[in-house]
């Protein structure tokens, strides 16, 4: 062992703990900040406890939101390819004589919401489209570490020191069981909560390896519902929630039956044996989540994870599909998990230095799909703000956003699965008059109405820095007393909102932009305009020209950009000496003139098509409001809700969601929308 003296100590930005799906979505999107000009590069480095990344199981379901996202970072194209689709959900419920029957089919996704709809594909699969994306857009500056277990955390006044220590082979592999049967595989309740501590304790106590101490600016803990990070920064940190008695079981399979929708998204409740959900795969395999009635939380409420098979879940599955008959020959992996919602009583440390991501901070059943895609979106949340200020762009004021914006959205989640996992696990009513059953009619009424939530696109931040829009923080916030004490809340008028938001009814304030079909005034090519909207740590503005032919409209065009391009606005004041002017923020335009009639360079002022000494004008951020030869017509006008002829102006984060609206005339308040978010 070295003695403390002799430990290397190396200083580090940002210090992301867990190689996670939260954790790799940190490390892609401070990658993509790379292009945002700052004094000193942003360093990053991310470590994880285990030898390797995940190659089957654990979780498996991509909903639209994160489509969006990994579009945002340029992948999505790759899990869209593989992925199995979810088009449709076939509901199974006993009949009078107690025999399951199918009740309804409903759409996976509910139409016109996004342009992508859910998705499965394996987490080792989508592991490894982020590491490859964080390869090219990093240039290799950022890898991850693996095999190295933090051990110490000191919150400093100017950084927060970490020590960590290189673990053997032996140390960073979790014990797995294997099952003595067909399905002879490694199982996952290593990460149950079914299981203890053990491992964790085991690897802790353990001693040797090299040791060095990072010093860093931020510290991201994205390390999982037994997060390290979390219990170092005390009690106070500890979830909070409670556990059902309901014990599930999982199993990825290639199945043989005669179970008419095994390749179909099925709710199934039987009439005494309990409730299973199928969920088809890729490459032939189905993932099953089965209710097993026969085992039960003890007196310390916990079951005893010794009784758990693949033969004694796959017994539980047989029961309830009957009279239906399965069977397989390859099983690729399974688990079996207590049901329980959790949340954190904080999602960072008072001092803005170390911030807690996804499981590390809120836990719940895996069925809704919500678990990898929420904890994504916390990081990608996060990301941007703790990127943008690290490179002294952005004030640190905005990191308060955080907490009162991703917790409210783990509350909403937790409140969401409480309900929907009870429907799901009770046993269904005989008749009107069984109290004790569940209500079949409710349950596929909680399906519905969940389907928006389990989407992502329903996410609706409240007031902040960064959203100006009426109401109480606290209230539309996580309620907790950091958001009611949110600091640079842009107060408006409930009245006064409604004006602005009247102006984009389609692009609410606090949610994300949506996306509808434009085409490129310069080369006519169809977009949907999110593809504009790319996750490179940039804010945009987006402007909605209106009809830009009529000289009204034209001059109040030129007046918004001669105030926009002047050397006292903010664009300029934002944007680092010597840096191109969109380096920082950039501005996009829709108009809805007729694009023959219209020509780029004679019609729009130069700040909306910049000009660059090497490569010429910039064609890329021109866009019209109109019919395509090929893909139809987007009607981004009518569906954003903005008048044709006026247009407006609208604020966007570089998360894609709407921070402020506004008219053209209105550019006092968006200088000082920037003015609150920037170091200008």
């Amino acid at each position: 062992m070295f003695s403390q003296s002799d430990i290397p100590e190396t200083n580090v930005d940002v210090l992301i703990i867990g190689a996670g799906p939260a954790g790799l979505m940190a490390a892609a999107s401070f990658a993509h900040l790379t292009a945002i000009p700052s004094a000193s590069p942003l360093s990053v480095r991310i470590i994880d406890k285990r030898s390797t990344k995940i190659f089957s199981g654990q979780a498996d379901g991509l909903q639209c939101r994160s489509l969006e996202i990994f579009d945002s970072l340029g992948f999505a194209d790759r899990a869209w390819k593989e992925a199995n689709h979810m088009i449709e959900i076939c509901m199974w419920n006993p009949d009078a004589t107690g025999i399951i029957q199918r009740s309804d089919r409903i759409p996976d996704t509910i139409v016109g919401l996004s342009r992508f709809q859910q998705i499965v594909l394996q987490q080792g699969r989508i592991e490894r489209f982020f590491l490859d994306n964080i390869q090219k857009y990093s240039g290799g500056a950022i890898k991850v570490e693996r095999a190295i277990l933090p051990t110490s955390l000191q919150i400093g006044e100017e950084r927060v020191k970490v020590t960590v220590r290189k673990l053997t082979e032996e140390e960073a592999t979790p014990p797995q069981a294997t099952t003595g049967s067909k399905s002879d595989v490694t199982d996952g309740l290593f990460r149950s909560n079914l299981v203890g501590d053990d491992y964790e304790d085991k690897i802790t106590d353990a001693k040797g390896g090299e040791e060095e101490v990072i010093n860093a600016k931020f510290v991201i803990g994205c390390d999982g519902a037994r997060s390290w990070t979390r219990r170092a920064l005390g009690p106070e940190f500890e979830l909070q929630g409670e556990a059902t008695d309901f014990i599930w079981g999982v199993m990825d399979i290639i199945p043989f039956t005669d179970f008419p929708d095994i390749r179909m998204r099925c709710a199934i409740h039987s009439a005494n044996d309990g409730s299973l959900m199928v969920i088809p795969r890729e490459n032939r395999l189905v993932r099953l989540y089965i209710q097993l009635k026969e085992v039960t939380p003890d007196a310390s409420g916990r079951a005893d994870r010794s009784k758990i098979t693949p033969e004694l879940i796959f017994g539980a599955a047989q029961k309830i599909l009957r009279p239906y008959k399965i069977d397989y020959e390859y099983c690729d992996w399974w688990t079996a998990y207590q049901i329980g919602q959790r949340i954190s009583p904080s999602f960072s440390h008072p001092s803005n230095k170390v911030f807690l991501a996804g499981d590390a901070v809120h836990t719940h059943s895996p069925k809704a799909g919500q678990g990898m895609n929420v904890s994504m979106q916390d990081s990608f949340n996060l990301a941007w703000k703790v990127g943008l200020i690290a490179k002294g762009i952005c004030h640190p004021r905005i990191l308060d956003t955080y907490q009162s914006e991703r917790r409210r959205v783990a509350q909403d989640l937790i409140e969401f699965d409480h309900k929907f996992s009870r429907l799901f696990s009770g046993r269904p009513a005989k008749d009107v008059m069984d109290a004790e059953g569940v209500s079949m009619a409710e349950f596929k009424d909680a399906f519905l109405k969940g389907n928006l939530f389990a989407s992502g696109l329903s996410v609706d931040y409240g007031p902040s820095s960064l959203v100006v829009k009426s109401g109480d923080p606290g209230e539309l916030g996580d309620r907790s007393v950091r958001s009611r004490n949110l600091e640079g809340v842009c107060r408006i008028t409930v009245e006064e909102f409604e004006v602005k938001q009247s102006l984009a009814k389609g692009l609410p304030v606090g949610m994300r932009f949506n996306s509808f079909k434009v085409l490129n005034q310069a080369c006519a090519r169809p977009w949907h305009f999110q593809e504009r909207l790319k996750a490179d740590g940039r804010f945009r503005i987006v402007l909605f020209a209106g009809d830009i032919l009529d000289p009204a409209q034209k001059q109040r065009v030129k007046v918004f950009c001669d105030k926009l391009n002047s050397s006292n606005g903010f664009m300029r004041r934002a944007t680092p000496e010597g840096a191109k002017i969109d380096s920082v923020i950039e501005v996009l335009t829709i108009h809805s003139a007729k694009r023959t009639e219209t020509e780029l360079l004679r019609d729009f002022p130069d700040i909306l098509h910049p000009f660059d000494p090497h490569t010429g004008w910039d064609y890329n951020k021109v866009f019209v409001d109109e019919e395509s030869y090929h893909e139809g017509f987007g009607d981004a006008y009518k569906n954003y809700g903005v008048d044709k002829e006026k247009g407006c102006v609208v604020a966007v984060r570089p998360d894609q969601y709407v921070g402020w609206v506004g008219e053209l005339e209105d550019f006092e308040q968006l200088q000082e929308y920037f003015e609150g978010i920037f170091l200008v």
